[in-house]
């Protein structure tokens, strides 16, 4: 069976927005026992992690880490057609994910005791970002 949703996500800006819950309803109302999720971001300057999620600080780590690899406004940059954060978002996110493939084991996401699924929004301005989650699975 092949399931597939399109999900909207609104970011505050520059940061992380956790969407395992999201991802496992989606999972959960799909049927499927066993099989795999995958997730994809439809753009060029978000990406999608797995990380920890219990504890915050890891991924504002993470934010001031790409920072600095990656700083705003650094004059290597040609296209700044967007602004100083532009080029470093498309950098972020080539740097990290477009997708993601998730094992479905009894009908959830079979992920880690602390893995979380997240949007990381590169840009410093808030956007509507599209993630589409397709399942291939067996039914339960």
């Amino acid at each position: 069976m092949v399931h597939s949703e399109t999900i909207t996500v609104d970011t505050r800006g520059r940061g992380t927005v956790e969407l395992t819950d999201r991802i496992g309803r989606i999972v959960a109302d799909s049927g499927a026992d066993r099989g795999l999720c995958s997730v994809f971001v439809h753009h060029t300057s978000a990406s999608l992690i797995i990380c920890e999620n219990a504890d915050p600080s890891v991924r504002s780590d993470l934010e001031r880490y790409f920072a600095r690899l990656v700083p705003d406004g650094d004059p290597i940059f040609r296209h700044t057609l967007e602004g100083p954060d532009d080029m470093p978002a498309h950098v972020r996110s080539i740097l990290t994910q477009a997708s993601l493939s998730i094992p479905i084991s009894s009908g959830r996401c079979d992920l880690g005791t602390w893995q979380g699924v997240f949007l990381w929004e590169h840009r410093a301005d808030g956007h509507r970002r599209r993630v589409t989650v397709t399942i291939l699975g067996d039914p339960a």
